[in-house]
């Protein structure tokens, strides 16, 4: 499918509510391969539901955790699926046949995980109440620093090509590392309180990164200038984000695809705020349903379509597909109704036998070779340093065909037969995984993940309101 194709003249965001889709679990978390073919969405029951995002169907179910997955991330070539759940563990996944490669146990609760975006051989680990940890799939790992603060609340990400990796903590200080040789190479603070770190998020394109803070604001910045000022420096941010009106926090926030716009999450309620990243100005708000707290919020990779998880529904936003046939041919005319058309005698003759003077030479039919064998790469799915796509890439799922149990034991495992020719089924084959323990010092394996904690507290809510209602109708 041509890309170039389905860019619209003027703005390229999402306009209005395209769809939902229902996991049947609940959705906690979602995130797009890089070619925004598959979606996949952790549930509360441990479930990783990988859809076809061109079909709207589910395309692979894993039976991934047996505790809800709060965090997942694709590799870049997309066989390979990292998740971590509330039970403190982080697995990597065979997206093809669903099994586990690689199993790893840490003593806290794991807050967020993601791959390197170069390398599916190293990913990082933000456990809670402690510094980020940078994990090779053999079971070595490293301790990013944290600095002179020592502040355990860190939140972490690598860089666009993964050759750095961005940490902040709770005082506002933001300190950028070497990967993987953990080097401090720039710091600095974005604002001059000790206001909280939440987020960072990083664009797929271009060198630009956006911080969600606990001021309530989001405040863009550009890699290069970060690391051009060094360590204490005091980088400008390109634009800074925020509800003047009613002071939203922000849940989650992302980049378009390209770059462009700025999306983001409130805290309260299921509402999307889109700003445009070159002006600053806010262009669009998407309200879903009154009632519903927003999960999780990303945007589609190459297309102004965003996906937002509320209420575990994954809610699609896109466009509004207008066909207006005359914007691509300028002498093409739209008709409400028939209009009966006069030919004229000789309209669509080969050759006019009626006109009797030449105005020119005639144009004479050449014969041209066209190429129909060399495929262009997509400029979408390329980097700044690439010139070609991954020819390993996985986009799509193949879907075998569901095949009913025949009578006869022609089954998946035959009969075989011993030394007392006594025929037998032999026990099905599981599939081997590495187990690794990651013991990291000074973490409180007794702390709740704050995805657990936080659904107490709506419960314990929920049930004080219901006893009022209670009372009050007595």
């Amino acid at each position: 499918m041509n890309l170039e194709l389905l860019e619209c003249f003027g703005q390229n965001y999402p306009e209005e509510f395209d769809g939902s889709l229902d996991c049947i679990s609940l959705a906690v978390t979602c995130a797009f391969n890089k070619y925004g073919t598959l979606l996949a969405v952790g549930c509360n029951d441990g479930r990783i539901v990988v859809w076809d995002f061109y079909t709207r169907g589910i395309a692979k179910i894993i039976s991934a955790h047996m505790h809800p997955v709060c965090s997942i991330s694709w590799s870049r070539n997309g066989h390979k699926l990292l998740s971590a759940s509330t039970d403190n563990t982080v697995c990597i996944w065979d997206v093809l046949t669903g099994d586990c490669d690689l199993k790893y146990r840490f003593p806290s609760p794991v807050l967020k995980v993601q791959f390197q975006p170069r390398n599916d051989k190293v990913f990082l680990v933000c456990p809670m109440g402690h510094a980020a940890v940078l994990v090779n799939t053999d079971g070595d790992h490293g301790i990013v620093p944290l600095g002179d603060d020592s502040d355990l609340a860190i939140v972490a990400s690598f860089d666009r090509q993964g050759s750095h990796i961005y940490t902040g903590n709770a005082k506002g200080k933001i300190l950028v590392f070497s990967c993987p040789e953990l080097t401090l190479k720039a710091s600095f603070k974005v604002a001059a309180g000790a206001t909280a770190v939440k987020s960072i998020e990083f664009a797929r394109r271009g060198d630009c990164f956006l911080v969600n803070t606990a001021d309530r604001v989001i405040r863009v910045y550009n890699s290069k200038e970060v690391l051009t000022c060094g360590s204490d420096g005091e980088p400008q941010p390109i634009q800074k984000l925020q509800d003047l009106v009613n002071k939203t926090m922000w849940k989650k926030c992302c980049f378009s695809g390209d770059g462009e716009y700025v999306c983001a999450g409130s805290a309260r309620q299921h509402a999307l705020y889109i700003w445009e990243k070159s002006i600053g100005n806010l262009v669009k708000i998407l309200h879903g349903p009154k009632g519903e707290l927003l999960l999780d919020v990303v945007w589609h990779p190459v297309r102004p379509i965003v996906a937002s998880i509320s209420s575990g529904v994954v809610s699609v936003w896109s466009q509004n597909q207008v066909e207006n046939w005359s914007a691509f041919a300028p002498d093409f005319k739209e008709l409400d109704e028939n209009v009966e058309y006069e030919e004229r005698e000789s309209e669509f003759d080969l050759e006019d036998e009626d006109k009797s003077v030449t105005a020119g030479p005639e144009d004479k039919d050449e014969d041209l070779d066209v190429d129909v064998t060399s495929v262009d790469p997509v400029a979408a799915f390329c980097s700044s340093d690439e010139e070609s796509e991954d020819p390993h890439g996985l986009q799509f799922l193949p879907i075998a065909p569901e095949v009913e149990d025949s009578d006869e034991d022609g089954s998946a495992n035959p009969p075989v037969q011993n030394e007392n020719n006594e025929s037998h089924h032999p026990p099905a084959k599981k599939a081997k995984f590495r187990e690794y323990d990651i013991k990291l010092e000074g973490t409180n394996a007794d702390a709740p993940h704050p995805l657990l904690s936080s659904r107490t507290k709506e419960k314990q809510t929920s049930g004080t309101k219901k006893g009022h209602m209670k009372k009050f109708s007595k």
